[in-house]
Protein backbone atom coordinates (compact mmCIF):
# COMPACT_ATOMS: atom_id res chain seq x y z
CA UNK A 1 0.00 0.00 0.00
CA UNK A 2 1.39 3.59 -1.01
CA UNK A 3 0.21 6.89 0.23
CA UNK A 4 -0.03 7.65 -3.62
CA UNK A 5 -2.60 4.51 -3.78
CA UNK A 6 -4.58 6.47 -1.18
CA UNK A 7 -4.72 10.20 -2.70
CA UNK A 8 -5.72 8.33 -5.83
CA UNK A 9 -8.66 6.78 -4.05
CA UNK A 10 -9.34 10.18 -2.66
CA UNK A 11 -9.37 11.55 -5.60
CA UNK A 12 -11.89 8.85 -7.27
CA UNK A 13 -14.06 9.81 -4.17
CA UNK A 14 -14.05 13.62 -4.74
CA UNK A 15 -14.42 13.52 -8.80
CA UNK A 16 -16.96 11.28 -8.73
CA UNK A 17 -14.97 9.17 -12.09
CA UNK A 18 -11.29 7.56 -12.57
CA UNK A 19 -10.83 9.90 -15.28
CA UNK A 20 -11.61 12.75 -13.69
CA UNK A 21 -9.42 12.32 -10.76
CA UNK A 22 -6.60 11.76 -12.97
CA UNK A 23 -7.14 14.47 -14.41
CA UNK A 24 -6.90 16.62 -11.78
CA UNK A 25 -4.14 14.45 -10.35
CA UNK A 26 -2.17 14.04 -13.27
CA UNK A 27 -2.50 10.21 -14.27
CA UNK A 28 -3.92 8.46 -17.14
CA UNK A 29 -7.34 6.69 -16.44
CA UNK A 30 -5.05 3.43 -16.94
CA UNK A 31 -2.73 4.49 -13.95
CA UNK A 32 -5.54 5.16 -11.65
CA UNK A 33 -7.39 1.50 -12.50
CA UNK A 34 -4.08 0.23 -12.10
CA UNK A 35 -3.28 1.86 -8.42
CA UNK A 36 -7.41 0.92 -7.30
CA UNK A 37 -7.02 -2.92 -8.60
CA UNK A 38 -3.50 -3.10 -6.30
CA UNK A 39 -5.52 -1.58 -3.24
CA UNK A 40 -8.06 -3.92 -4.14
CA UNK A 41 -5.66 -6.70 -4.22
CA UNK A 42 -3.60 -5.90 -0.81
CA UNK A 43 -6.99 -5.73 1.11
CA UNK A 44 -9.12 -8.43 -0.73
CA UNK A 45 -11.76 -6.64 -1.29
CA UNK A 46 -13.76 -4.62 -3.93
CA UNK A 47 -13.24 -1.25 -3.65
CA UNK A 48 -16.00 0.40 -6.33
CA UNK A 49 -18.88 -0.99 -7.92
CA UNK A 50 -17.93 -0.43 -11.86
CA UNK A 51 -21.59 -1.89 -12.77
CA UNK A 52 -23.29 1.40 -13.01
CA UNK A 53 -22.06 4.55 -15.22
CA UNK A 54 -19.96 6.06 -12.97
CA UNK A 55 -17.65 3.94 -10.23
CA UNK A 56 -19.45 3.66 -6.71
CA UNK A 57 -17.94 3.34 -3.71
CA UNK A 58 -18.62 -0.73 -2.03
CA UNK A 59 -19.28 -0.50 2.16
CA UNK A 60 -15.52 -2.18 2.13
CA UNK A 61 -14.73 1.36 0.05
CA UNK A 62 -16.21 3.52 2.17
CA UNK A 63 -14.17 1.59 5.27
CA UNK A 64 -10.80 1.98 2.99
CA UNK A 65 -11.68 5.55 2.12
CA UNK A 66 -12.54 6.60 5.77
CA UNK A 67 -9.09 5.25 6.93
CA UNK A 68 -7.56 6.77 3.96
CA UNK A 69 -8.14 10.11 4.75
CA UNK A 70 -6.92 9.27 8.36
CA UNK A 71 -3.69 8.65 6.85
CA UNK A 72 -3.00 11.39 4.38
CA UNK A 73 -4.17 14.20 7.28
CA UNK A 74 -1.72 12.31 9.57
CA UNK A 75 0.97 12.52 7.14
CA UNK A 76 0.31 15.85 5.99
CA UNK A 77 0.77 16.86 9.38
CA UNK A 78 4.20 15.54 10.10
CA UNK A 79 6.26 18.48 8.97
CA UNK A 80 4.00 20.31 11.12
CA UNK A 81 4.64 18.45 14.39
CA UNK A 82 8.38 18.26 13.46
CA UNK A 83 8.64 22.27 13.40
CA UNK A 84 9.45 24.76 16.75
CA UNK A 85 8.44 28.11 17.15
CA UNK A 86 11.97 29.53 15.14
CA UNK A 87 11.24 26.50 12.38
CA UNK A 88 8.48 25.84 10.89
CA UNK A 89 7.32 23.16 8.58
CA UNK A 90 4.60 21.55 6.26
CA UNK A 91 2.78 21.79 3.49
CA UNK A 92 -0.38 23.99 2.24
CA UNK A 93 -2.11 23.15 -1.04
CA UNK A 94 -4.08 27.18 -1.33
CA UNK A 95 -6.39 28.05 -3.92
CA UNK A 96 -6.53 31.81 -5.31
CA UNK A 97 -8.75 34.15 -7.34
CA UNK A 98 -6.77 35.87 -10.05
CA UNK A 99 -6.77 39.06 -8.61
CA UNK A 100 -4.73 37.75 -5.23
CA UNK A 101 -2.20 35.92 -7.92
CA UNK A 102 -1.31 39.30 -9.97
CA UNK A 103 -1.67 40.91 -6.33
CA UNK A 104 -0.53 40.47 -2.90
CA UNK A 105 0.46 36.76 -3.21
CA UNK A 106 3.52 36.22 -5.27
CA UNK A 107 4.95 38.97 -2.48
CA UNK A 108 3.36 37.48 0.00
CA UNK A 109 4.85 33.76 -0.81
CA UNK A 110 8.36 35.72 -1.46
CA UNK A 111 7.99 36.65 2.43
CA UNK A 112 6.62 33.74 4.06
CA UNK A 113 9.28 31.78 2.11
CA UNK A 114 12.27 33.45 3.58
CA UNK A 115 10.58 33.42 6.94
CA UNK A 116 10.20 29.89 6.79
CA UNK A 117 11.98 27.78 4.43
CA UNK A 118 10.81 24.63 5.09
CA UNK A 119 6.99 25.64 4.71
CA UNK A 120 5.80 24.28 0.56
CA UNK A 121 2.85 26.35 -0.25
CA UNK A 122 1.50 24.62 -4.09
CA UNK A 123 -1.09 27.79 -5.73
CA UNK A 124 -4.03 26.14 -8.06
CA UNK A 125 -6.16 29.23 -9.62
CA UNK A 126 -9.93 29.44 -9.71
CA UNK A 127 -13.57 30.86 -9.09
CA UNK A 128 -14.44 31.40 -5.34
CA UNK A 129 -16.98 29.58 -6.14
CA UNK A 130 -15.22 26.26 -7.64
CA UNK A 131 -12.03 26.78 -4.97
CA UNK A 132 -14.58 26.69 -1.63
CA UNK A 133 -15.92 23.14 -3.25
CA UNK A 134 -12.41 21.79 -3.77
CA UNK A 135 -11.66 23.00 0.07
CA UNK A 136 -15.06 21.01 1.03
CA UNK A 137 -13.70 18.33 -0.50
CA UNK A 138 -10.29 18.62 1.00
CA UNK A 139 -8.33 18.62 -2.39
CA UNK A 140 -7.12 22.02 -0.96
CA UNK A 141 -6.20 22.95 2.67
CA UNK A 142 -7.68 26.59 2.17
CA UNK A 143 -8.20 29.20 -0.65
CA UNK A 144 -7.72 33.01 -0.76
CA UNK A 145 -11.18 34.29 -2.39
CA UNK A 146 -14.17 36.82 -2.12
CA UNK A 147 -16.23 36.62 1.33
CA UNK A 148 -18.75 33.88 0.30
CA UNK A 149 -21.82 35.24 -1.06
CA UNK A 150 -25.16 32.54 -0.60
CA UNK A 151 -25.03 29.73 -1.74
CA UNK A 152 -21.49 28.60 -0.20
CA UNK A 153 -20.52 25.25 1.81
CA UNK A 154 -21.51 26.03 5.39
CA UNK A 155 -19.23 23.66 7.18
CA UNK A 156 -16.32 26.87 5.94
CA UNK A 157 -15.10 29.88 7.78
CA UNK A 158 -12.72 32.66 6.80
CA UNK A 159 -10.23 35.01 7.70
CA UNK A 160 -10.38 38.50 6.34
CA UNK A 161 -7.36 39.25 4.00
CA UNK A 162 -7.85 42.79 2.74
CA UNK A 163 -10.51 44.93 0.77
CA UNK A 164 -10.82 45.92 -2.68
CA UNK A 165 -13.13 47.89 -4.28
CA UNK A 166 -15.69 48.16 -7.18
CA UNK A 167 -15.45 50.46 -10.42
CA UNK A 168 -16.58 51.46 -13.87
CA UNK A 169 -14.16 50.44 -16.08
CA UNK A 170 -14.72 52.13 -19.64
CA UNK A 171 -12.26 53.27 -22.26
CA UNK A 172 -10.05 56.28 -21.76
CA UNK A 173 -11.39 59.48 -22.54
CA UNK A 174 -14.71 58.86 -21.21
CA UNK A 175 -14.18 60.63 -17.59
CA UNK A 176 -16.80 63.45 -18.24
CA UNK A 177 -19.52 60.87 -18.34
CA UNK A 178 -21.33 59.39 -15.15
CA UNK A 179 -21.84 55.97 -14.53
CA UNK A 180 -25.52 55.63 -15.75
CA UNK A 181 -24.78 57.60 -18.84
CA UNK A 182 -21.89 54.72 -19.51
CA UNK A 183 -23.62 51.33 -18.24
CA UNK A 184 -26.79 52.31 -20.78
CA UNK A 185 -24.77 53.61 -24.04
CA UNK A 186 -21.87 51.15 -24.56
CA UNK A 187 -22.35 47.37 -24.59
CA UNK A 188 -21.79 45.37 -21.60
CA UNK A 189 -18.97 42.85 -20.54
CA UNK A 190 -19.98 41.35 -17.74
CA UNK A 191 -18.01 39.74 -15.33
CA UNK A 192 -19.22 35.92 -14.88
CA UNK A 193 -22.22 35.05 -12.46
CA UNK A 194 -20.88 32.05 -11.47
CA UNK A 195 -17.85 33.64 -9.67
CA UNK A 196 -18.59 35.50 -6.07
CA UNK A 197 -17.65 38.82 -6.67
CA UNK A 198 -20.08 38.42 -10.19
CA UNK A 199 -23.31 37.76 -8.05
CA UNK A 200 -22.44 40.98 -6.17
CA UNK A 201 -22.26 42.85 -9.60
CA UNK A 202 -25.68 41.12 -10.57
CA UNK A 203 -27.43 41.83 -7.59
CA UNK A 204 -26.72 45.96 -7.30
CA UNK A 205 -27.46 46.06 -11.08
CA UNK A 206 -31.13 44.76 -10.58
CA UNK A 207 -31.44 47.13 -7.88
CA UNK A 208 -30.70 50.06 -10.17
CA UNK A 209 -32.95 48.89 -12.73
CA UNK A 210 -30.68 49.08 -15.71
CA UNK A 211 -31.49 48.19 -19.08
CA UNK A 212 -27.95 47.74 -20.23
CA UNK A 213 -26.50 45.86 -23.16
CA UNK A 214 -24.58 42.38 -22.47
CA UNK A 215 -22.28 41.50 -25.47
CA UNK A 216 -19.85 39.27 -23.38
CA UNK A 217 -19.43 37.17 -20.60
CA UNK A 218 -16.10 36.68 -19.18
CA UNK A 219 -14.68 34.85 -16.14
CA UNK A 220 -11.14 36.76 -16.13
CA UNK A 221 -10.40 40.30 -14.76
CA UNK A 222 -7.39 40.36 -17.39
CA UNK A 223 -9.18 39.41 -20.07
CA UNK A 224 -11.98 42.09 -19.39
CA UNK A 225 -9.64 44.85 -18.51
CA UNK A 226 -8.14 44.39 -22.13
CA UNK A 227 -11.43 43.93 -23.68
CA UNK A 228 -12.24 47.58 -22.69
CA UNK A 229 -8.92 49.06 -23.47
CA UNK A 230 -9.37 48.00 -26.93
CA UNK A 231 -13.13 49.90 -26.77
CA UNK A 232 -15.31 46.79 -27.01
CA UNK A 233 -17.64 47.52 -24.13
CA UNK A 234 -17.75 48.73 -20.45
CA UNK A 235 -17.50 46.53 -17.29
CA UNK A 236 -17.94 46.19 -13.61
CA UNK A 237 -14.95 44.47 -11.83
CA UNK A 238 -12.95 45.24 -8.17
CA UNK A 239 -9.65 46.80 -8.72
CA UNK A 240 -7.18 47.55 -6.00
CA UNK A 241 -5.48 50.96 -5.75
CA UNK A 242 -2.20 49.73 -7.17
CA UNK A 243 -4.14 48.54 -10.62
CA UNK A 244 -5.97 51.53 -10.91
CA UNK A 245 -2.88 53.72 -11.21
CA UNK A 246 -1.37 51.70 -14.08
CA UNK A 247 -4.26 50.43 -16.49
CA UNK A 248 -4.87 53.11 -19.46
CA UNK A 249 -8.84 52.97 -18.55
CA UNK A 250 -11.59 55.65 -17.45
CA UNK A 251 -12.39 54.44 -13.58
CA UNK A 252 -15.19 55.79 -11.89
CA UNK A 253 -17.03 53.53 -8.54
CA UNK A 254 -19.46 51.80 -8.59
CA UNK A 255 -22.27 52.02 -6.01
CA UNK A 256 -23.25 55.07 -3.52
CA UNK A 257 -21.64 54.31 -1.00
CA UNK A 258 -18.39 53.19 -3.37
CA UNK A 259 -19.25 49.20 -3.47
CA UNK A 260 -16.51 46.53 -1.83
CA UNK A 261 -15.61 43.30 -1.28
CA UNK A 262 -13.66 41.45 1.09
CA UNK A 263 -10.59 39.04 0.20
CA UNK A 264 -10.77 36.02 2.67
CA UNK A 265 -8.70 32.71 3.66
CA UNK A 266 -11.46 30.42 3.34
CA UNK A 267 -11.30 26.81 4.84
CA UNK A 268 -12.75 24.38 7.75
CA UNK A 269 -11.21 25.75 10.98
CA UNK A 270 -8.36 23.27 11.74
CA UNK A 271 -6.85 24.31 8.75
CA UNK A 272 -6.76 27.37 8.67
CA UNK A 273 -5.65 27.49 12.69
CA UNK A 274 -2.61 25.36 11.06
CA UNK A 275 1.08 27.28 11.73
CA UNK A 276 1.79 27.10 8.03
CA UNK A 277 -1.86 28.21 7.06
CA UNK A 278 -1.79 31.30 10.05
CA UNK A 279 1.87 32.30 8.76
CA UNK A 280 0.61 32.79 5.36
CA UNK A 281 -2.46 34.61 6.51
CA UNK A 282 0.12 36.96 8.08
CA UNK A 283 2.21 37.49 5.53
CA UNK A 284 -0.72 38.60 3.16
CA UNK A 285 -2.14 41.05 5.76
CA UNK A 286 1.64 42.28 6.75
CA UNK A 287 2.17 43.20 2.43
CA UNK A 288 -0.95 44.97 2.24
CA UNK A 289 -0.85 46.93 5.41
CA UNK A 290 2.43 47.69 3.98
CA UNK A 291 1.31 48.73 0.82
CA UNK A 292 -1.70 50.97 1.87
CA UNK A 293 0.86 52.82 4.10
CA UNK A 294 3.31 53.89 0.96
Amino acid sequence: MSLRALRILHAIACHGSFARAGDAIGLTQSAVSLQVKALESEFGVQLFDRSKRYPILTEAGKIVLAKAQEVISLYDGIGEALSDEHSLSGRLQIGAIQTALSGPIPEALVALNRAHPRVRVHVAAGMSAELAVRVVSGELDAAITTEPVRPYPTELTWTNLYEDRFWVIAPPGNEHRDVLDLLTRFPFIRFDRRAWAGRMIDRQLRVMQLSIREEMVLDSQEVIIKMVEKGLGVSIISLENEVIQRVNLTCIPFGNPQMIRQVVMLGKQDKLKSRPCSALIQSIIDIKTSDNMN
